[in-house]
């Protein structure tokens, strides 16, 4: 089998950047590495994902249980590894994805009591991994920003249209609870975390694209 790294974190934390910056320096060193993100909105099997975050089930995130909702996110990974990636995977690629079954530990247990969490988070491994049975990752990535400083990133994202927000972003009181979910994620799961901030705000995209490096890469006996 391959490897499989994931970048993690919440809307406009820089996922989707950094696992490109990531690509791109592996494929120059002479690794078989390509990425993957998700929800892939370009197959039908994101059908469902598209409904629920443009409020088809209600406006309110909890309007769709935790259980239901991670399950249409979890078919659409799926779908994604038997059709796309799964070959390139099992004959020994790298593969980078921007989110993975680790967005439903972070936004789905947002949705429940904090005493509920480890419970939830046993359900959902045992249900993508070993039920449906898709790679577990060999590495996680957390990127870690505050909610106020990824609003302010999603506002410039959008140019202040609030209606291109989905459900999830619209929210503020779920972006907070998100947050919590997704620092406990991070400790419990063992994830590699990387602060995004400091005192002069984000910063700089090439000095996280170095941490990474230095924090998971070289773990896995990968160039850094």
């Amino acid at each position: 089998m391959g490897s499989l790294i994931v970048i993690e974190g919440l809307d406009g934390s820089g996922k989707a950047t950094q696992a490109e910056r990531l690509v791109q320096y592996l494929q120059k060193e002479g690794k078989k590495v390509r990425k993957v993100s998700f929800p892939d909105y370009t197959s039908d099997s994101s059908a469902l994902v598209k409904m629920y975050l443009a409020g088809e089930f209600g406006m309110d995130p909890n309007a769709v249980n935790a259980y239901a909702a991670s399950s249409f996110y979890a078919v659409d990974r799926y779908a994604s590894f038997k059709k796309d990636w799964g070959s390139f995977y099992q004959e020994g690629g790298t593969v980078i994805a921007d989110r993975y079954t680790t967005s439903n530990a972070i936004h789905q247990c947002a949705k429940l009591p904090r005493e509920d969490w480890e419970g939830f988070l046993d359900w959902l491994f045992h249900y993508e991994y070993d039920l449906l049975g898709i790679p577990k990752p060999d590495a996680v990535i957390y990127l870690r920003v505050s909610p106020d400083i990824s609003q302010n990133l999603l506002k410039e994202r959008y140019h202040g249209d609030e209606q291109k927000k989905d459900i999830h972003e619209r929210n503020q009181a779920y972006l907070y609870k998100s947050r919590e979910a997704a620092d406990f994620c991070s400790d419990y799961l063992n994830w590699s975390r990387i602060e995004c901030t400091d005192q002069r705000g984000m910063r700089g995209i090439e000095e996280i694209e170095e941490e990474i490096r230095r924090q998971v890469v070289g773990s896995l006996s990968l160039p850094i």
